[in-house]
């Protein structure tokens, strides 16, 4: 049985949730895809901000506001320095990943579209992909085209190829399954839309937590992340856009801070990134997500991303020998996510149980109803990982299935 990393213990102290207990357990969290623990080093960053430098900012001229300001714009310098964005001002600060796709699809996609045209989506994409676009669609009379994956849950590049015409006007594909963990080759996907003058907007909300993203290596128009899924404040999404895209875009809401002047005949608005950026924005939450990334990037990816791929290997190989569970989702690239079904168990049941030893799993259909129907299941029970798991976490994991089966069983 391979032992924990030697490391780890460091790593888990700096996460003060997980010495907490559930039911009289230990905590064993492991729903890091729905929402990530946070570092004791952001924590104390925000504590920071809101003892020391709250203030509004770009309105003010006194001290706490000339603080909070430049801690602000420091954190779309820091977030696009992440994602290799060629400028800052690329860097559109949204409340989540689902705003950021709104977004494109109400400003960017809209105008242009009209009745006959075509939004390729793929099987496996989050509600958060596929509701937007299906609200532009039914108001514009445009139609969805949804590329097919394999049983593996392998997104099929041939077919995904084919599904382009000459009437798809965006592609929005997510980069990693939230459901599966499969990585979709994005690059390559974006290289054949491309071809044919198609822009593409990748989610991101589940690669960004696992992969190092290179955004102008991938070459998407747009890229949208959430803060809470990579171990930062919650309520903070990011969107990157290329500059020249972004600068052709009308606003997307109205307010204070995106206008340059405002009369009763006429407003004319401010260039990007601002002029997305109605009201105040969360700037706390900017804030700490740009300590989470310095403090991520001190702990160092290369470790991290060996972590999980060592979990990943043993969870696949410890809960695909219980018998009668399945997993779902074998792509042969894929992060640290493992869904499964248990013969004759409900997800729910799975999760309850789980929860009575302490160990926080996701169950049913994850936001990603349309994937669970391709694989013909309800839903699945999710155990996602992040790098402050353990090889032990997984064994309790395994033994607590192992007795709902039992149990089940009679």
């Amino acid at each position: 049985m391979p032992s924990p990393d030697p490391d780890l213990p460091d790593l888990r102290s700096c996460f003060p949730v997980l010495s907490e207990e559930v039911n009289g357990r230990p905590l064993v969290y492991l729903d890091n895809g729905a929402t990530t623990q946070k570092p004791q080093a952001m924590i104390d960053r925000l504590s920071q901000f809101f003892s020391h430098e709250n203030a509004n900012i770009h309105r003010g001229v006194h001290y706490l506001s000339m603080q909070a300001s430049d801690a602000y714009d420091r954190a779309r310098e820091t977030v696009a320095r992440f994602i290799n964005a060629e400028h800052e001002d690329e860097i559109v600060f949204v409340r989540g990943t689902t705003e950021a796709i709104n977004l494109v699809a109400r400003s960017f996609a809209a105008p242009a579209l009209q009745a006959g045209d075509e939004i390729l989506l793929s099987v496996m994409e989050h509600h958060a992909n596929i509701v937007p676009w299906q609200l532009i669609a039914g108001e514009c009379g445009v139609k969805l085209v949804v590329a097919p994956m394999s049983d593996r849950g392998e997104l099929i590049v041939e077919e995904f190829e084919n599904c382009l015409s000459d009437r798809t006007r965006i592609v929005a594909l997510t980069h990693v399954s939230n459901v599966l963990g499969t990585i979709n080759p994005v690059a390559q996907l974006v290289d054949l839309a491309h071809a044919r003058g198609i822009p593409v907007l990748l989610d991101g909300a589940q690669a960004v937590p696992h992969l190092p993203v290179d955004v102008q290596e991938i070459g998407c128009d747009f890229y949208a992340f959430s803060g809470h899924k990579m171990f930062a404040p919650d309520g903070l999404g990011v969107l990157y856009g290329r500059r020249e895209i972004l600068r052709e875009m009308p606003p997307f809401q109205g307010g204070g801070d995106m206008i340059e002047q405002v009369t009763f005949e006429k407003t004319t608005f401010r260039a990007p990134p601002e002029r997305f950026e109605a009201g105040t924005p969360n700037i706390s939450g900017a804030i700490g997500l740009a300590a989470t990334i310095e403090f991520l990037e001190q702990l160092g990816w290369e470790r991290m991303h060996a972590q999980e791929a060592k979990l990943l290997d043993y969870a696949t190989g410890v809960l695909g020998a219980i018998p009668g569970l399945e997993i779902t989702g074998t792509a042969a690239s894929k992060v640290a996510v493992v869904s499964f079904v248990l013969d004759g168990v409900h997800p729910h049941d799975i999760g309850t149980i789980l929860d009575t030893c302490g160990i926080a799993v996701r169950a049913g259909h994850h936001c990603a109803q349309p994937l669970m129907e391709r694989l013909g299941v309800s839903g699945t029970t999710r155990a996602s990982f992040a790098f402050y798991n353990t090889i032990d976490e997984i064994d309790q994991l395994a033994g607590a299935l192992r007795r709902v089966k039992n149990l089940f069983a009679g």
